[in-house]
């Protein structure tokens, strides 16, 4: 990124300060002394070192500045740190803004109108009954926070999307890979375990027939029930849920492991602390079972221990089994591929641990695997509680220690009054604005609301207080506030522009509602009133002002009629709020359309990983068919015929196969020239790819959905799902698919860009192919309906 230099900025306050002092008193005559142009240079010197140092240092940097000035303000006159003590202190209070969070924002800008208002208190009782100079003063504090948290806020939001941008490419370009990785592993992993324990029944059981022949029931039965559970789980390999809400918790899924090795001989025994759904879970159960596979290969009957703690900082997992028992035959010893180890550490990386393997003391061997904790990514954050308070007893101790001001300021004699001086009046007021100006986007209509009272109640001020300056000031300071909220582009709908709640539907003319099928249809809600729009905004910011203008006027005295005061208040209010109003609407826009280039080009992106990992998991499921599966249906059909001999053989070959199919992986890593089109198997990668570009994601899958869809709905249902997951919006969203009464209905929540007219027209086209229904409604909700008699599409297997 660019480095902005800072140093002209200082060198041109420097300038303007030397305008102002001495520049303007050698103008006048004046020759001022030796004295006070040491002083000057004293101050002006480090001052504007430091501002140009601002950036590395703000919070240092805005102290120092405020500190030298106020001490050099003593002994100089008047005006020789003005520029200085007031744009340099302001650029520090900006830069502060720009580089610190809020809260330290915030702090340093009341620490610094606190510290004026002391000052004017103690040294001059605020002499002046107006106090204009304490209220300029706190609102050009307040201006330099506001535009400096702005201008952090959007330099934050370009980074934010161009990181997501720059993440989602990554990830279009590692999603292949990565579902290329989990299938390869995948395959191992459930192949390797179910097929090597059929060898290792089948062995132990051909090997005692004479002594126990019930073994070979026992063995034959349990190729059946083993090589249904690997078609069911190599069929799920092809079409993984897209959540693992239907899952067991991880704990029971490795009680449940060491149990089934426990079935076939194996003696384990176990220590398992809970584990939490996720990465390190699903870790360890795959290291788990890719040791006790090794183990039942290459040293059956070895007495096992599984372990796996849970801590705060690791979790441990470690798999020790003992030496292999004399004169056992290892049955399965040769059907190992080489890649079990590779498959191990891949697995404790992509958690982001570790792994080793190696043999034991006693002749046997240990696989120790160090993942992450449950305080893994925790760390204290910079506004942690202790540094929050640290930062006020800081300001405090700034703003309160009274021997600065009365040291460094010469103290006047001025008389004071009991009644309530306007200055004081206008900084409550002005307090008010600044904190109304802060709830803008959390409540508007709250905030446009207490905009215009508070407008209204300068001109009451300024009687109050018996203000005698300018008469327009009171409200052209009340206004101020207004302006800034008009210019924000605030959260609320544009006229003439789309509307969350618009009541026409898609594609039908105005006045007409859609009839039938492939419409769009809106969901009955309450009316809550007219919408907050920008022109309704503006005539009420317009009428408000007039009116405080008037009033202001009218209670100083003037000659002119009432109706006159009002046209040429209205003549002035009127240009000032329009041209506010013009800003925002163009930031609006700006910022609209930013988001829609931004959002485009990630569903760009998305669609193009879920298309080219699609192909991927294809290939692989294409190659699952004539190879592993084919075997493992010819394993089942020889021990249901009491054939266990030929049944073990068939088991070895499915792993044959299943390792020739791994090498094809890895030879084929180019992937097709032409990529077929994802339907609703590939739910889980789309998913993941939205989870990996920051958009937290939840599918859900009714029992109701028919495993076999048209395939002219399959594709319309995912693509319908693609669009809505990948059209802006970093909120959580939830896809819920079901079935009843003949038709597939897909609801989206969290999806508020759906409701956006060119959305809209993209699903619309969707449902309309296929006579289905768009729904939408509430804000963030989008319901698409589609029917599920069969058309000319082909049916496919889910």
């Amino acid at each position: 990124m660019k480095r902005i230099d800072d140093r002209p900025a200082p060198v041109l306050l420097l300038c303007a300060q030397a305008v102002v002092w001495p520049g303007a008193a050698l103008v006048r005559g004046e020759v001022p002394s030796a004295y006070a142009l040491l002083v000057a240079v004293l101050v002006a010197g480090p001052v504007t070192a430091v501002l140009a140092l601002r950036r590395s240092r703000p919070v240092t940097a805005l102290v120092v500045v405020a500190v030298g000035c106020a001490l050099g303000a003593g002994p100089l006159p008047v005006g020789a740190t003005a520029v200085l003590g007031t744009a340099g202190v302001a650029l520090a209070l900006w830069t502060v803004a720009t580089e610190r969070d809020a809260f330290t924002t915030v702090v340093c800008g009341v620490s610094l109108a606190v510290w004026q208002l002391l000052y004017g208190l103690t040294l001059h009782r605020l002499s002046d009954r107006d106090g204009l100079d304490l209220v300029l003063t706190a609102l050009l504090y307040a201006a330099a926070c506001g535009a400096g948290m702005l201008a952090r806020r959007s330099r934050s939001a370009r980074r934010a999307s161009d990181d997501l941008l720059r993440r989602a490419e990554s990830e279009r370009r590692r999603l292949p890979a990565v579902e290329r990785r989990r299938m390869e592993r995948e395959l191992h992993d459930v192949s390797a375990h179910h097929l090597t324990a059929v060898v290792v029944t089948a062995g132990a059981a051909l090997g005692l027939r004479d002594r126990r022949p019930e073994l070979a029931d026992e063995a034959l039965r349990f190729a059946v029930d083993t090589g249904h559970e690997v078609t069911r789980a190599l069929g799920t390999l092809r079409a993984p849920a897209p959540s693992g809400s239907g899952l067991p918790a991880p704990e029971e899924r490795l009680l449940g492991l060491v149990d089934g090795f426990r079935r076939i001989g194996q003696p384990v025994d176990c220590a398992i602390d809970p584990l939490p759904e996720g990465a390190v879970a699903d870790a360890a159960y795959g290291i788990v079972r890719e040791a006790l596979t090794n183990v039942a290969r290459y040293a059956p009957g070895a007495a096992t221990t599984v372990r796996c703690r849970y801590g705060d900082d690791r979790t441990d997992v470690v798999v020790t089994s003992g030496a292999p028992l004399p004169g056992a035959p290892a049955h399965a010893a040769d059907l190992g591929g080489g890649r079990g180890q590779g498959i191990l550490r891949s697995r404790a990386r992509e958690a982001g641990g570790t792994l080793t393997t190696g043999p034991t003391e006693d002749g046997g061997w240990e696989v120790r695997a160090v993942l992450p904790g449950r305080m893994a990514g925790a760390g204290d954050r910079p506004g942690a509680r202790g540094y929050r308070a640290a930062q006020v007893t800081a300001a405090a101790g700034l703003v309160l220690q009274p021997l600065l001001p009365v040291l460094a300021i010469r103290a006047e004699e001025t008389p004071t009054g009991s009644d309530v001086s306007a200055g004081v009046l206008f900084a409550l007021l002005a307090a008010a604005q600044a904190v109304t100006l802060l709830w803008l986007r959390r409540a508007p209509r709250v905030a446009y609301g207490a905009l215009g009272v508070l407008a209204l109640l300068w001109p009451a001020a300024a009687a109050t207080g018996g203000y005698t300056g300018p008469v327009l000031l009171p409200p052209a300071l009340g206004a101020l506030a207004t302006c800034v909220a008009l210019a924000s582009g605030g959260p609320v709908r544009a006229g003439g522009g789309w509307s969350r709640s618009s009541p026409r539907p898609l594609g039908a003319p105005v006045g007409q509602p859609a009839q039938g099928r492939g419409g769009l249809r809106e969901r009955p809600r309450r009316r809550r009133g007219r919408p907050l729009t920008r022109p309704v905004l503006l005539a009420g910011a317009i009428t408000v002002h007039t009116a405080a203008v008037t009033t202001a006027v009218l209670d100083r005295g003037t000659g002119a009629p009432a109706w006159a005061v009002a046209t040429a208040a209205l003549a002035g209010t009127a240009p000032v709020m329009c041209a506010a109003h013009r800003v925002g609407t163009l930031r609006a826009r700006r910022a609209q359309a930013t988001r829609a280039e931004r959002d485009g080009r990630l569903g760009a992106l998305t669609g193009e990983a879920v298309r080219d990992a699609w192909a991927e998991r294809r290939r692989i499921a294409d190659g699952l068919e004539t190879t592993v599966l084919a075997r493992t249906a010819g394993m089942v059909a020889e021990a249901e015929a009491g054939r266990l001999e030929a049944a073990a053989e068939r088991a070895r070959e499915a792993l044959a196969a299943m390792r020739a199919l791994l090498d094809a992986v890895r030879d084929g890593e180019a992937g097709p020239a032409l990529r077929p089109q994802p339907t609703l198997q590939a739910l889980d990668l789309l998913a993941r790819q939205c989870r990996a570009a920051g958009r937290e994601v939840e599918i859900r899958l009714t029992g109701r959905v028919p495993g076999r869809l048209p395939a002219a709905v399959d594709l319309a249902a995912y693509h319908a799902a693609e669009t809505v997951l990948t059209t802006g919006g970093e909120q959580p969203a939830t896809l819920e698919l079901d079935a009843s009464d003949g038709t597939l209905t897909l609801t989206a929540t969290g999806v508020p860009s759906a409701a956006h007219p060119a959305v809209r027209e993209r699903l619309a086209a969707r449902v309309a192919a296929l006579d289905g229904a768009l729904t939408t409604g509430p804000a963030d909700t989008v319901r698409l309906l589609l029917p599920l008699a069969p058309g000319d599409g082909e049916e496919r297997e889910r």
